[in-house]
């Protein structure tokens, strides 16, 4: 992923004694020179860091006060995040006559007066915490750390932590590591902070960090760190053991049969990716995303209304803290091509830009990707791509030598598994038979295949985990397109002697709600309405929940079956309201 953003502790890490580094001031210059936003994030307040750093505009922004106070140097601007120290604290402190120091939101003083100052603030009733740094300890306001401040930062710059590294060396460097996408501590500084951060930076003091500027600004890219903390939950191995995803960035391909889950465990990647903080875009062909618009953040384009524009599709971007689906199942085959391949190039563009969105999902992929001139369409050094297929045999051979996660729900296609063997650079030492095991996976069930590695070498499978917004099935394909004449309902001549052949979904629910319950009596006992949904269309959840109703109504309890039926079906496949209630039936 794109660096745009550097934040680095003062005290410690890029300064001693007071004296910032002179290497390490040349190196942030470097970094803003060529685009990097680089930030400074210290325990101290702003006029201590006048006093020993000066001028401040080497920097684009400050949270001082361990993420109390804001300051941008450019326009002079300041902005108070935190509460204001109580005015009791300072004179309580003095009159017991201890040492401090005071800012707006903190008091800093020597860390063995912390008991003095915890006696205090007990006495005092005050919602003060205590944070320690080296020699030091600071009061400040609950819930305030320089986490919260950076955050507040990064959002007024519309950045995102996502796209942030940052250095620090103590305790108070915690929240700062966490916050951003890679936490690295010095080797010098404190050995707690050493274990939980993403990378070690070798050497003795602020040299080392200029150096280690020098080499990691030039990529443009955040350094991978040898191990990933922000995990994407996938499901349960047949023990009961988590099986995750380490974020990093990598392309991943998702592929199976046709209804064999595809799309519910890449929805299911989306949901985790959007609540960790990434700006996910969807290229949504079917309409089977809509749902994530739940997820803070997300917005549904396209859809009942046109498609946006580049531009509009780039307005919707700009912020990174939002997430878009670009909903393309109103248009025709010929425009979804026509658009993805004005899309894709646009999208390639701003993430070299801003690093946004950090990834692009781009469901049936084989219909849009499958042309030699692809890789002009798809910037696959970024990475960050996630491609959706029941045929991957028929993607280019770059794209498939790019990817390096590959998750299989049921295939049992022997063309398709061979394919999927031969982009398995991993794969030779695997039992035969575990690649023949993929077509007897069950909905719900999925393999991550060599290549991830995750799967430690072989074919890990899985039960798919749950997810937090339903899923829904492809709008156009499923509600609108009829299934073949063989395999219709057929709803018997009614009181008017009228027979009903339905071959949509849209067609079966207006013939439930135009017709009286007692119509469907038969239908309902014998369990057709389930049967029919599980048989042609793979919906094993809804046809779950009919046979529920169903076995309701069998029961005595069915007075409202029929527009509970109704009510099912609407909710799965996302019905649009304005429907024409007239239908000609064949």
């Amino acid at each position: 992923m794109k660096l745009s953003v550097l934040a680095l502790d003062y005290d410690g890490t890029i300064a001693q004694r007071d004296v910032l580094e002179p290497a390490v001031r040349d190196a942030i210059a470097a970094a803003r020179t060529s685009g990097i936003v680089v930030l400074l994030v210290s325990g101290r307040t702003i006029s201590e860091l006048h006093r020993v750093a000066g001028d401040l505009h080497f920097v684009d922004g400050i949270v001082a006060e361990n993420g109390a106070v804001i300051h941008f140097p450019q326009s002079g601007h300041t902005t108070v995040v935190g509460p204001s120290i109580p005015p009791q604290l300072p004179v309580e402190l003095g009159r017991r006559g201890i040492v401090f120091q005071s800012g707006q939101c903190l008091v800093d003083a020597d860390a063995n007066e912390a008991p003095k100052l915890l006696d205090v603030i007990r006495a005092l009733e005050l919602p003060i915490v205590l944070n320690f740094n080296g020699g030091r300890v600071m009061a400040s306001p609950q819930g305030v750390s320089k986490a919260t401040g950076l955050k507040a930062a990064l959002d007024t710059l519309r950045l995102s932590p996502r796209n942030t590294l940052a250095i620090g060396d103590r305790e108070n460097d915690h929240e700062l590591l966490r916050l951003a996408e890679v936490g690295v501590a010095v080797e010098w500084g404190s050995p707690a902070l050493r274990a939980v951060a993403d990378i070690v930076l070798p050497g003795a003091g602020p040299p080392a960090v200029a150096e280690y500027l020098r080499k990691v600004v030039p990529a443009g890219q955040l350094p991978t760190p040898p191990r990933a903390r922000r995990r994407l939950l996938l499901g349960y191995t047949d023990d009961g053991r988590e099986f995750s995803l380490s974020v990093r960035g990598r392309n991943v391909l998702v592929a199976g049969d046709v209804k064999s889950g595809k799309s519910w465990v890449t929805g299911l990647l989306c949901e985790q990716l959007i609540l960790h903080g990434y700006c996910v875009c969807v290229v949504d062909p079917e309409g089977d995303y809509r749902s994530l618009e739940a997820l803070p953040g997300v917005a549904v384009l396209g859809g009942e209304g046109a498609a946006p524009t580049p531009r509009e599709l780039l307005r919707a971007l700009r912020y990174p803290d939002r997430s878009v689906v670009l909903d393309l199942s109103r248009l025709r085959h010929e425009e979804k091509i026509g658009y993805i391949r004005t899309v894709l190039p646009t999208l390639n563009v701003l993430r070299r830009r801003t690093g946004l969105p950090h990834r692009i999902v781009v469901d049936e992929a084989h219909y849009f990707l499958h042309d030699p001139d692809v890789t002009d369409l798809l910037d696959l050094d970024q990475n960050g791509y996630t491609f959706v297929t029941y045929h991957a045999v028929g993607l280019p051979t770059a794209l498939l030598a790019a990817t390096e996660v590959m998750i299989v729900t049921c295939e049992s296609n022997p063309l398709e598994i061979e394919a999927l063997k031969r982009a398995c650079a991993r794969c030779d030492k695997v039992d035969v038979g575990r690649w023949e095991a993929l077509h007897r996976l069950r909905v719900g069930q999925a393999v991550a295949l060599p290549i991830t590695e995750e799967a430690g070498g072989s074919l890990r499978a899985f039960t798919m985990g749950l997810r937090l917004t339903p899923h829904v099935r492809h709008r156009e394909k499923y509600v609108d397109m009829p299934v073949a004449e063989d395999r219709a309902f057929v709803f018997g001549a009614n009181e008017k002697g009228a027979v009903h052949r339905v071959r949509t979904l849209r067609q079966f629910v207006i013939v439930l709600e135009s017709l009286p319950t007692r119509s469907f009596d038969g239908y309902l006992r014998r369990g057709d309405f389930s049967r029919w949904i599980q048989q042609v269309f793979g919906d094993g959840t809804l046809g779950s929940d009919l046979r529920a109703l169903e076995a309701r109504y069998r029961d005595g309890g069915g007075a409202n079956a029929v527009t509970d039926v109704v009510a099912a079906v609407r909710s799965r496949y996302d019905l649009a309201e304005e429907e024409e209630h007239e239908l000609a039936l064949a």
